[in-house]
């Protein structure tokens, strides 16, 4: 079964959807322009209810079907925020707003599941109901975590949720996904080096070196990946910030380093949050000063439901055929704050192919328009299919 032949149609409309999004990024949970076009468009579709403000700014269409006896409801999800990045990808449509993009294509998500909602409002050929979630501040946000504490899976009696992500490098129009673990977990992590200052060049054996402390920890805490992780496991330390210092010729008393942990099983989650407090800890005594680690728990490992990822599989061969689907999409190192929807709630998060361009985040990404039919026939079939009219 191809995709859609309404859902083609939208195409074009589709497109002038993400290119005003696009044009006009917003970050985080100051998404206001957003989710005030997504509401006002789900109300001209017809959804029969249209909710604002789950968690924070969040927007919720429910779309009923012909038939109810199922009592089934699946929840679609599409994040809406962008990046604090510098456009340089020369489109026509580039964005408007200086240091924003959309850089991660969730404009090109939020499009699609309109256009899955605008055929699901007309058809409305399906057994149960369809709640279309679209969600601020994925990007470090915890957007998702906030709509599920606002009551979305209760408030709803959502029992199966679903997210999809472009993938930039699969092939067009292809899709994946995986049982069990799917991306990783993302903590943050922030160390404090203190030490005893002094003069760099007359006294440095009177001081406490905190900058050759953090540079010891840095390259000390890959140590724990490379000796202490199982190697059939996988984890990733990066510290991505330094900060010390406010002139040549002074040793600091204190440094700041900061950076991000990824990994894809809780177990090994605990080993590396505990193990990072302890290298950071006896390197800093070893030369005198002293370390104060903090470790903060972000985004959960994506971990789809194993039923709900064959489902979703199968929906997908249904679109693109079977050689264009893959079941068994090797875990990524990248975080999705979708896990929290399917920590509350069964389901799985899905990857459709963008072909060759640049990766998520880079200043010149650009969002492949042609899988915008690909990503809506994906989502309308998926409600047709789980809730079959009969």
């Amino acid at each position: 079964m191809p995709i859609v032949n309404r859902v083609a149609a939208l195409s074009d409309e589709m497109a002038a959807w993400r290119h005003d999004f696009h044009e006009h990024p917003e970050l985080l949970y100051e998404v206001h322009r957003t989710a005030g076009i997504v509401a006002d468009k789900l109300r001209e579709f017809g959804c029969d209810e249209v909710v604002t403000g789950i968690g924070r700014t969040g927007v919720v269409g429910v779309i009923r079907g012909r038939k109810s006896a199922s009592g089934k409801t699946i929840g679609l999800r599409a994040d809406m925020d962008a990046l604090p990045i510098m456009e340089t990808s020369g489109v026509a449509y580039a964005s408007k707003v200086p240091g924003k993009m959309h850089a991660c294509g969730h404009d090109g998500h939020t499009a699609m599941l309109l256009g899955a909602a605008k055929y699901l409002a007309e058809t409305r050929n399906f057994d149960g109901t369809a709640i279309m979630i679209f969600q601020p501040a994925e990007e470090g946000g915890g957007g998702g975590k906030a709509m599920v504490e606002d009551g979305l899976m209760t408030r709803w009696n959502i029992q199966e949720v679903y997210g999809m992500h472009n993938m930039p490098g699969l092939p067009e129009g292809h899709f994946a996904t995986t049982p069990g673990a799917m991306l990783a977990s993302s903590d943050n992590i922030q160390i404090i080096v203190h030490g005893k200052g002094g003069h760099a060049g007359a006294g440095p054996h009177k001081s406490v070196d905190s900058v050759l402390i953090g540079s010891q920890i840095v390259g000390a805490l890959q140590s724990i990946v490379a000796r202490n992780v199982d190697p059939l496991k996988s984890a990733v330390i990066s510290i991505t910030q330094f900060h010390s210092g406010t002139a040549f010729n002074i040793i600091p008393e204190r440094a700041e380093l900061g950076g991000t942990v990824r990994t894809l099983d809780p177990e090994v989650r605990d080993l590396v949050e505990r193990r990072i407090g302890e290298v950071a800890d006896s390197i800093a005594r070893a030369y005198g000063g002293s370390a104060e680690t903090k470790y903060t728990r972000m985004y959960p490992v994506t971990m789809n439901h194993a039923r709900e990822a064959g489902l979703a599989a199968d929906v997908a061969r249904d679109i693109v055929g079977t050689d264009r689907v893959n079941d068994k999409f090797i875990p990524m190192m990248g975080a999705e704050d979708f896990s929290f929807m399917l920590e509350a709630r069964p389901g799985a998060m899905v990857l459709v192919g963008m072909g060759d361009g640049n990766e998520c985040h880079h200043p010149a990404y650009v969002f492949n328009d042609n899988i915008l039919g690909h990503g809506a026939s994906f989502w309308a079939r998926l409600v047709e299919t789980r809730m079959p009219a009969g």
